[in-house]
């Protein structure tokens, strides 16, 4: 007897209320048709354009192609890819696009027709887009600069929408915390610390603590209390930790107790600090990709370095030494000696650790700056720790 819902040859799959059928669509659509799927159904309406759209970009397998292979079914033109970019949007939810553009990117080549404005104008912005548009800064065309500014501009205000906030809250707290005073008032007291202090008083009888000392929180004061310096690896590996550093760079800067300093760095050392009122003029004064030389990074931030206890340094940065390792150790060892809350952060996105040089993390490990990874959301609290002298928020996946 035969099986009444067995596809056919070319079953049209078209009932999304019949499990057996939608299954097979499924199946169809991530199989991507070919005598191999198995599935024997056909597609048709919405279904066959959302199959023409993934066919384009995944259509070839899983091998890197080269030449005009490359391409893949996109053509190599930009108003063909500008279409394929707005098709996907229409038929994926925006998670699913960005991944699809970083596919397309990778896979096909189409790094060059980033280059194009009407190509830009349909690509949906993200981090990742924002730091591939940073690595051809150099080589875009003057028409397609400011249609470039107009993405990294919306990525940036969308980001810091989500991330300021939260960061200038938790940040003035740890200032306010940071500021100890012995008489404050009673609003001000800082009730574990004082009870902690004050143990040695504990009256049995009355089962109480007699604070003969109290401890209080100070509030932070307009001038500047805390000097940070973000120096930021700008190696391709580290884009999306630079898109990230350089908005929350801006964020410190817009606090009045905070000194920001932001440095960027390959084998040269940049100083960007001048621009931090806008981060996306900071982002564009980046030149990802190049070498790597930490040691020559961190002597600079050294050299600027005037108030050693009251400064925060985050080296954020893969590790991958270019430069004189045994140096870099010694300037970092100098620096914690000298009083500085120094943080190593591998990256600073939501994608977890890159690759990066266990070694050097393990050396750093053992000068008490141990090197982990840092998602944007998580920054405030490291940064909090930092200023407040406590132990950092390690992640436990670091």
């Amino acid at each position: 007897m035969t099986n009444a819902t067995a596809p056919t040859a070319a079953t049209a799959v078209t009932d999304p209320d019949d499990p057996v059928r939608e299954r097979l669509r499924r199946w169809r659509l991530v199989l991507g048709g070919e005598q191999a799927d198995g599935t024997g159904c056909a597609l048709s309406g919405r279904d066959a354009a959302m199959d023409a759209t993934l066919a384009a970009l995944y259509g070839k397998g899983d091998k890197a192609q080269s030449g005009r292979e490359r391409t893949a079914g996109l053509g190599a033109s930009a108003p063909s890819v500008a279409r394929w970019l707005g098709d996907i949007r229409t038929y994926f939810p925006s998670s699913v696009v960005q991944v699809m553009q970083r596919d397309a990117i990778d896979r096909l080549g189409l790094a060059a027709l980033l280059l194009e404005p009407e190509m830009l104008e349909a690509a949906e912005a993200d981090v990742h887009l924002v730091g591939t548009l940073l690595s051809l800064n150099k080589a875009m065309p003057e028409t397609t600069k400011e249609t470039a500014r107009a993405v990294v501009r919306k990525v940036v205000d969308d980001l810091e929408k989500r991330l300021a906030t939260r960061t200038r809250a938790t940040l003035t707290g740890a200032l306010d915390r940071s500021a100890r005073v012995s008489r404050p008032r009673h609003h001000d007291i800082d009730w574990n610390r004082t009870i902690a202090a004050n143990l040695k008083h504990y009256l049995p009888e009355y089962r109480t603590v007699v604070p003969e000392r109290l401890i209080g929180y100070g509030r932070a004061a307009r001038s500047v209390q805390k000097e940070v310096i973000l120096c930021i690896d700008q190696s391709g590996s580290m884009a999306a930790s630079v898109v990230y550093a350089s908005v929350f760079g801006a964020v410190l800067a817009s606090m009045r107790s905070i000194g920001t300093r932001l440095v960027v760095f390959d084998t040269a050392v940049a100083d960007l600090t001048d621009q931090l009122d806008d981060p996306v003029d900071v982002l564009f004064g980046t030149q990802l990709g190049g070498g790597t030389d930490i040691n020559r990074a961190l002597a600079y931030c050294q050299s600027r370095i005037s108030r050693p206890a009251e400064t925060v340094v985050v080296l954020i940065s893969d590790l991958y030494e270019g430069g004189i390792r045994d140096e870099m150790l010694k300037r970092v060892a100098a620096m914690k000696a000298s009083g500085v809350q120094f943080v190593t952060l591998l990256a600073l996105s939501d994608e977890g650790a890159p690759a990066y040089d266990r070694e050097h993390a393990s050396a750093l490990a053992a000068l008490g700056a141990p090197a982990f990874a840092c998602t944007p959301d998580l920054f405030p609290e490291v940064m909090a720790a930092a200023l407040e002298k406590r132990p950092l928020p390690i992640p436990d996946t670091a």
